[in-house]
């Protein structure tokens, strides 16, 4: 659905009062990768990192600097209009559809738009209403919309001409827990059911860990993770938390090469290595202490993603 090679993107800075320079600076630099059709890819990076960039040459916005890139087997910057019929895409910041007009008149204009059949249109309409509870808000104008019906209203926007790929950029940016919940949802039955490829761009580390099986990390322009999640976890080598209740509060526990980092009552958080065999851990807190109960937790992907960034490196290929 997408293959990227050696995709590089400069831009000319200037700066200067009195006498103006040009700098060139590099956004992208050297990146390649290949997303199948039917794949929920995350897409990470922090601000400046060349992410949005990327998307940008994605979807035709931008054109590479050098290298090429081939979506829905279409050069972006050469078939732009061609791509955007077999191309969805939402940025979570900006709208497609019109402020003063109702939501359903809007995807009206939508389906003029793309040509959509009236029948295929009222059918797809139907299908995305329930899918997405759009029915109580069709008839509201979209500047009277929450952010989060109108970040439902969008996404419905993006899916009206049944597009194979969905490109997300912070889809769920701003939106209260109860919206989060339903557009996550959402997405992730588009993927099993239709086979959609989404390609997601987040700075919400908890729509990676539920929604996405693969993910692409850039820093500085370069790729420096492509792989699963738990292959991620394994190689930065972040600690694991262990959460022990015992049966009445007491001090900090004391067990070689394990840190306390936490201490609440009864509950303590235990710090383990990687390298350290957790099932040891627990024998000896049960040989020492009254324990009522006992959790391992995996390290979360934010403070994956920070060590990775803090290590400027790869942790290698699969």
């Amino acid at each position: 659905m997408i293959e990227v090679r050696d995709i590089r993107k400069t831009f000319t800075v200037r700066s200067g009062l009195l006498r103006r320079t040009r700098t060139a600076v590099r956004a992208v630099d050297g990146v390649s990768f290949t997303v199948r059709e039917g794949e929920f890819v995350g897409y990470l990076g922090s601000n400046g990192a060349g992410k949005s960039t990327t998307i940008k040459m994605l979807t035709g916005i931008l054109t590479p600097t050098s290298g090429s890139v081939r979506v829905a087997g279409l050069d972006p910057s050469r078939r732009r209009t061609a791509l955007a019929r077999r191309i969805g895409v939402v940025f979570g910041q900006r709208t497609t559809l019109w402020w003063d007009l109702p939501l359903r008149d809007s995807l009206t204009l939508i389906r003029h738009l793309y040509r959509v059949d009236a029948g295929e249109h009222r059918r797809r309409l139907e299908e995305l209403t329930g899918l997405l509870d759009l029915g109580p808000f069709l008839a509201t104008p979209v500047r009277q919309l929450s952010l989060g019906q109108r970040m439902r209203g969008d996404l419905a926007a993006a899916l009206l001409h049944d597009p194979p790929l969905l490109v997300l950029d912070e889809p769920t940016i701003g939106l209260d827990v109860v919206s989060k919940a339903t557009v996550r949802g959402f997405l992730e039955r588009l993927n099993a059911e239709r086979g959609t490829t989404i390609l997601l761009t987040t700075h919400d580390l908890g729509d990676i860990e539920r929604l996405c099986r693969r993910v692409m990390i850039i820093d500085r322009g370069r790729l420096a993770y492509d792989g699963d999640l738990d292959r991620l976890r394994a190689s930065v080598a972040a600690d694991r938390m262990l959460v022990v209740d015992l049966v009445r509060p007491a001090p900090p526990v004391q067990l070689d090469g394990v840190g306390v980092e936490r201490v609440d009552g009864p509950r303590q958080w235990l710090r383990v290595p990687r390298g350290m065999n957790a099932a040891a851990v627990v024998a000896a807190l049960a040989r020492r202490y009254e324990i009522a109960d006992i959790a391992l937790r995996e390290p979360d992907i934010e403070e994956v993603v920070t060590r990775l960034y803090r290590r400027g490196g790869s942790p290698g290929p699969e």
